[in-house]
């Protein structure tokens, strides 16, 4: 009996074990995520499995260029990917089917090579500015046509943020790691 009882709290102790790592990992550092809808087609598709990145953003600011995962602001128990282009304390103009970024750097606008999107597209809006807040963001689908972004709903607040989109797991032959795109003009 003796023996039973010593095994079975090792066994317990193992799954315990396991069950702390997950929820840690899951918690901290990595989250799965499933792509709903063409929204980022054709870099992402309905139906891909992502390993979203949660640490990062704890240890540095979001980059421009980068696909992201968050809390869509007016449903947070739903999820969206899309990808970064308008940052903190920067001025966003969509006109004449080009996102142009305003900043310190770029007082006269950084109009956006977007080399991820494919050849043709148009980035349809009104033309207004938008002005992002101190922890705001601008956040546009790679679908342009078809995606419900920032273009309908407004910016994205700091903490709706969830992680930064890093590795496709499925489909298997599709797997891949992703890094922001440069965008120097």
């Amino acid at each position: 009996m003796r023996k039973f009882f010593s095994s079975f709290l090792e066994v317990l102790e193992v799954a315990l074990v396991a069950v702390v790592s997950v929820f840690l990992i899951r918690t901290f550092l990595v989250q799965p995520f499933l792509v709903s809808g063409e929204s980022m087609a054709p870099n992402f598709s309905n139906g891909d499995y992502l390993l979203v990145d949660e640490l990062t953003y704890r240890l540095r600011p979001p980059e421009r260029g980068e696909v992201i995962v968050f809390r869509y602001p007016n449903d947070e128990s739903t999820y969206f990917i899309k990808r970064l282009v308008g940052l903190p304390g920067e001025t966003v103009q969509v006109k004449d089917g080009k996102v142009t970024i305003f900043n310190k750097l770029n007082p006269d606008g950084l109009s956006l090579q977007e080399a991820y999107l494919p050849p043709g597209t148009k980035t349809n809006s009104q033309g207004e500015l938008t002005k992002l807040g101190s922890k705001e963001y601008f956040v546009l689908g790679d679908n342009r046509s078809a995606s419900f972004d920032s273009r309908s709903w407004g910016v994205l607040k700091e903490k709706e943020l969830v992680g930064l989109a890093r590795f496709r797991l499925w489909p298997v032959n599709d797997f891949r790691a992703f890094a922001a795109p440069n965008y120097s003009k």
